[in-house]
Parts: C-alpha cells; structure tokens; sequence
C-alpha cells in the first residue's frame, strides 16, 4: 500500500463488525526486550543494527514500528519474534525469556504461539489455497485440522476460494491467504513486516482491518513494522526508530502525526 500523509484523521480503531471471530480465542501474550543489541561484523567495520533498545509490547495491543531505512525497526522485529539472534540483551515472550532457549525449543515456541507475515506472500502456486493455510502443519509433520483451515479462511473472507491457486487470486486476496495461514494456529501474537507493502490501497486496507480484528475481537498481541502513515494509524501505539534506538512513541496518533514525526526523522 503506497504511504499517503494526507489523511488528517485517525483510522477508527473499532474493527469491522461482520468479520468472523474465532470461538475459541487464546489470550494475547507480552513480549519485552531490554537492552537489546544486534551487530553484524566485527570492530571497524561492525554495523550496528540495535543500540540498547528497551521495549514492551503489552498483551492484546497492536504497535506499529516505524523508522528510516536502515534505523533498525526489521531487526528490532526478527529479533523479537526470535528470527534473529541479538548479540547482547534479553527477550521476553511472557514469563520466558526466549534468548535463553536453544534452536528446538524457539522453533517449538514460535509454532505454538507465533504466527508471521510479510510483504511477500510465499505462498505455494502448486497447492490450494486451503493447502497454503495448512502448510504449518505440513511442514511440522503435525495432522491437519481441518476445521481450524475452514475457520481461518472464514476470518479472511476467502472460504469461496479455498481450491482455488494462488495464481488465480489478486494480490490483496493473496496477502489474505497468507493472513490466514497466520491464524491457523491460532496465535497469541503476530508479527507482520510490511504487510502491506506490495498492495494496493483498498486490498492494504482490507489486511490492516483483518490486524485491527485480531487485536480487537481475539485479544491478539500484534506487532507491525511498516513505513506507511495509514498502516500505522490503524495501531494502538507507533513506535519509532532512529539509529538502532528508539526515539519517539506515540500513542494512538493520526495518520498526519505520524507523518510528521517521520519527516522529523529524515525519512
């Protein structure tokens, strides 16, 4: 979705009412980090994508990340969702301190709690859409329920559309399908980069009140980095990045405050 600065007023926060929810909700999880640093290289030539960054995401909000190219707001997101690991500091997903957990154990945490999406679908062209939503459970070996593909491609608004390919859908449609693949396992928390990044307005803002829904209706912790004013007025909180350090954190702004605290930032 292309970012757009004119829109004076907040997005309401209300979620659309006619989306489906899930009857059996899991309560949103807590994450937090502290003192976290990442660099990659060594001495001169180090890069140092995270400077000390101390953060919380409270259960059952949605917080958007923003920031320049290159301030550190991805990183900050790997590193949270335990894609990355930081080089000094700690995480936290609730009680557990994740930083502390060997490869098995992360991997077994994030499929229990975590659900992912980004600005590339990575969806399989070969397989159904019903058979893109499932693929966690493929992947891991696990039997397919078949009732919880059913519920999240209802939640999408896609269960039309559940054998059809992926190259028979639009891009908005797509995302969609990477949404529900999402929310297959029902996830306490959500991690979304640039979610919205390749699509258009209305197709970016259909995933944004899908987001907005999961925070609202499941209780669902979710955490978005985005470089749009709009993705982000849908949050609860922006928090902004600069030089691997946090440097701002808004609380439910408009669309044209954070454009604003953006140009601030030179980005």
């Amino acid at each position: 979705m292309s970012p757009t600065t004119d829109v004076p007023a907040r997005f309401p926060a209300t979620a659309d009412p006619a989306l489906p929810q899930s009857p059996n909700p899991r309560p949103g999880l807590g994450l937090r980090a502290e003192n976290l640093r990442r660099s990659y290289g060594r001495g001169r030539e180090a890069v140092h994508a995270l400077r000390g960054v101390d953060v919380t995401f409270a259960p059952g909000t949605f917080t958007a990340v923003m920031g320049p190219s290159g301030s550190g707001k991805s990183t900050l997101l790997q590193c949270v969702a335990g894609m990355d690991r930081q080089t000094s500091g700690t995480v936290h997903w609730g009680t557990t301190e994740i930083t502390a957990l060997p490869e098995r154990r992360l991997a077994l945490l994030r499929r229990a709690d975590a659900g992912f999406i980004f600005q590339s679908y990575n969806l399989m062209p070969a397989m159904t859409v019903e058979q893109n939503v499932s693929l966690p459970a493929r992947l891991a070996g696990d039997r397919i329920d078949r009732a919880a593909v059913a519920e999240a491609l209802d939640q999408v608004g896609l269960a039309d559309r559940r054998k059809e390919r992926p190259g028979r859908l639009s891009g908005g449609q797509q995302q969609r399908v990477a949404v529900a693949r999402a929310l297959y396992t029902r996830p306490r928390v959500l991690f979304a980069d640039e979610p919205t990044g390749a699509l258009d307005r209305a197709s970016g803002l259909q995933v944004l009140r899908l987001l907005r829904a999961g925070v609202e209706h499941e209780g669902r912790t979710c955490v978005m980095v985005t470089h749009d004013p709009v993705a982000a007025s849908f949050a609860d909180r922006v928090v902004f990045l600069a030089d691997g350090m946090v440097v701002e954190d808004l609380l439910r702004p408009s669309a044209a405050r954070i454009a604003e605290q953006l140009s601030g930032s030179a980005c």
